[in-house]
């Protein structure tokens, strides 16, 4: 049976040590483990250069620098939307690559944003106290504003030092601490080097998840501040050579989201709702996606992007719920639970904690009744558009900003306001065509949920079937011109209010009850269960101590592992793939079909080269792009993707077969130097010469 472990089930070091296991906060790194384990040493002048050199990409995605003048190494699927924003009918970036001649001819990505972490404050003692002093339905809301008041302060402390920062309140251990991340942010983010999809995304959505892979999954960006490329002393150099199987390895990233620390209420919501209304919802799009991407060839360039991320999702939200309809891993999660308040019961210091898990149950309850509709009018369901989200922040933005900025949503804060703006401003292209079919659909399904005779139903459809009101808000918005947008948002409430664009118009018409279920949400299932979730959490420290991880929340993390086989079906699946292989799969027809410049390199390439490899390494979504680095601090691997078996880790850890799937730097070396022979690059990367 294979063996999974929590992070509430860490408790004892030996535990610790036979998995690598762990997501780690920079400030909490369990050297000692890893020194055990692996006879490695990781001290503070290494953490500090590694935590120096990795990027954040706002759009989801992690990179590194890894030359002193800007230069990001991350993955191509994460410069997807760069590429297609800059594509046309007849130039499609996307299939063909794009290398840029020199610097000037590198390529803007229209509101793209770099983060960079440069310090941390705890604040947990400041939100603590905050919520404390007000009752569980009000806890969300006073959360809110005290993260947003520190932000600002924080920011505002910065700009005074002459070294403005973005600063964001993150909360950690499901409320058991709450920090101040200190980010110094790059607005101008340039593509200098992206192979085509067909050898960057070899096999597709078959091989998605899988192992063995051929993928050069790999991108360069460079980040530029006041027009010429940023200094950046302090980066990462590669290890061409990579590493051995057996070496260990260290993954550091922005993992976006676990649920580990979910008590057994919450897991049951995603396992019979949440999941299950994803799944059907995404499988009913992708027909009707892949339906019009037959339609003619600029309809599939077009919806490309976008249903690639659709099946994607199909993949990782079936093995979800697979893993939590898994019988054994219910019970064992309910065993861990009653374990875990059998202990609060006992001890008279943990009284605070011991209704925790039964006021949670009580708010899921109302989150299921709540769902729905919820899902529909506040959520990403009901308006599938993205002229639809413009008008939504465009309203937002103009109600929000005439309010105190401690009592705005949080997503438009001064602090979060340059990137709403980015994301105005930016000239990525709609198409018209394609945001039909997806807001018709999206039409079709609410008015399907929540039944023709809701309100909000007759109200945004009137007489009209989706297909005639999609065509009706589409056609005749002006959303797609970001000059448009930037006059409404500077325009504020009167622009808004005045607007007679149709979209906006739409948006207008359904706020006030999205923001009515949204407040429901808040004040009846988060503000509760934050409160409890708190008290548990502090529970935890006090029966098990402080050496865990907290879930992940988009922030840098650290994972160790190294560089390993696993059994499949009684077969061990070998570490290491090579180019041999990967010729041998090619058939000609997408996605096994090769670009030419591969084809016509092949004879002088040397096909023992390393192109993927796997290791233990705990990673998730967002991890995409993180450099795998050694013990000397050098890139020996780019992670793109895990296991089929590391998709449960959204809820727990497998121990025998949960892989991180990376690219070689022999396969990145190879594509550089001789294939692409792009030498400006090479030289900057300081590849040797063959």
């Amino acid at each position: 049976m294979t063996r999974l472990l929590t992070a509430s089930l860490l408790v004892a070091t030996a535990a610790i040590v036979a998995a690598d296991e762990g997501m780690w906060t920079f400030d909490h790194f369990p050297g000692g483990i890893v020194q055990e384990k692996y006879g490695v040493r990781i001290t503070d002048p290494w953490l500090d250069r590694l935590r120096q050199s990795v990027v954040r990409l706002e759009t989801g995605c992690t990179g590194s620098f890894v030359s002193a003048e800007g230069l990001v190494l991350t993955n191509h699927h994460c410069v997807n939307t760069c590429l297609a924003d800059n594509s046309t009918a007849e130039r499609d970036l996307v299939a063909d690559g794009f290398m840029a001649a020199n610097r000037d001819g590198e390529m803007r990505c229209q509101g793209s944003q770099a983060s960079v972490l440069v310090d941390t404050e705890d604040v947990t003692p400041r939100v603590t106290a905050a919520i404390a002093r007000v009752a569980p339905a009000e806890a969300a809301t006073m959360r809110n504003q005290t993260l947003t008041r520190l932000e600002s302060a924080c920011e505002e402390a910065a700009t005074k030092r002459g070294a403005p920062l973005s600063c964001e309140g993150v909360t950690l251990y499901q409320g058991g601490e709450y920090w101040l991340y200190k980010y110094k942010r790059y607005g101008d983010v340039r593509l200098a080097f992206a192979p085509e999809q067909a050898i960057a995304a070899f096999g597709g959505d078959p091989d998605n998840f899988q192992f063995p892979r051929w993928c050069l999954d790999m991108a360069l960006l460079r980040v530029y501040e006041n027009g010429k490329p940023a200094a950046t002393p302090t980066h990462l150099n590669v290890n061409w050579n990579g590493a051995a199987e057996g070496d260990p390895v260290f993954v550091a990233g922005h993992p976006g989201t676990t649920q580990r620390l979910m008590t057994v209420a919450q897991l049951k919501t995603q396992r019979d709702l949440v999941l299950p209304f994803w799944l059907i919802r995404y499988a009913e799009l992708r027909g009707r996606l892949i339906q019009y991407s037959k339609s003619s060839d600029e309809a599939e360039r077009t919806a490309m992007d976008y249903l690639g991320s659709i099946e994607n999702t199909i993949k990782v939200r079936r093995v979800q719920q697979l893993s939590l309809l898994d019988d054994r891993m219910t019970a064992q999660r309910e065993a861990e639970e009653q374990k875990l308040r059998a202990a609060v019961a006992a001890d008279p210091s943990l009284a605070s904690a011991r209704d925790a898990w039964d006021t949670i149950a009580k708010a899921e309850q109302r989150n299921r009744d709540i769902h729905i509709p919820w899902v529909w009018l506040e959520g990403a369901a009901g308006f599938n558009s993205d002229l639809f989200f413009y008008a939504r922040q465009l309203v937002r933005a103009a109600d929000e900003r005439a309010r105190p900025n401690a009592e705005r949503l949080r997503e438009y804060t001064e602090g979060a306001l340059p990137r709403l703006r980015a994301a105005l401003e930016a000239a990525t292209p709609v198409y018209p065509e394609l945001e039909r079919v997806k807001l018709s659909f999206s039409l079709e399904r609410m008015r399907e949920y929540l039944g023709p005779d809701h309100p909000i139903v007759r109200a945004v459809l009137g007489t009209k079937s989706p297909d005639e009101r999609a065509e009706e808000l589409i056609g005749g918005s002006d959303l797609a011109d970001p000059a448009v947008r930037m006059r409404l948002f500077d325009g504020g409430r009167a622009a808004v209010a005045a607007s007679s664009d149709p979209v906006i118009a739409l948006a207008r018409q359904v706020d006030a009850e999205s923001r009515r279920l949204r407040t429901i949400v808040e004040n009846e299932v988060e503000g509760p269960e934050r409160v409890a979730q708190q008290a548990i959490a502090q529970a935890r420290f006090k029966v098990y101590g402080t050496d865990l991880y907290p879930d992940a929340t988009f922030t840098l993390r650290l994972s160790y592992g190294a560089v390993q086989a696993w059994v499949e079906s009684g077969t061990r699946v070998e570490p290491v793939t090579r180019l041999d292989r990967l010729y041998e799969r090619t058939t000609g027809a997408p996605p096994f079909a090769l670009p030419m410049r591969w084809l016509d390199a092949r004879e002088r390439l040397d096909l023992s080269t390393r192109a993927n490899f796997v290791t233990t390494n705990d990673i998730v979504g967002g991890n995409s792009g993180s450099p795998m680095v050694n013990a000397a601090g050098d890139i020996v691997g780019l992670v793109f993707d895990g296991n089929i078996h590391s998709i449960s880790g959204s809820y727990w850890f497998d121990t025998e077969k949960n892989r991180t799937v990376a690219v070689h730097p022999q396969f990145m070396r190879v594509a550089l130097q001789q294939v692409y022979r792009v030498e400006p690059l090479a030289r900057e990367l300081r590849i040797p010469a063959r």
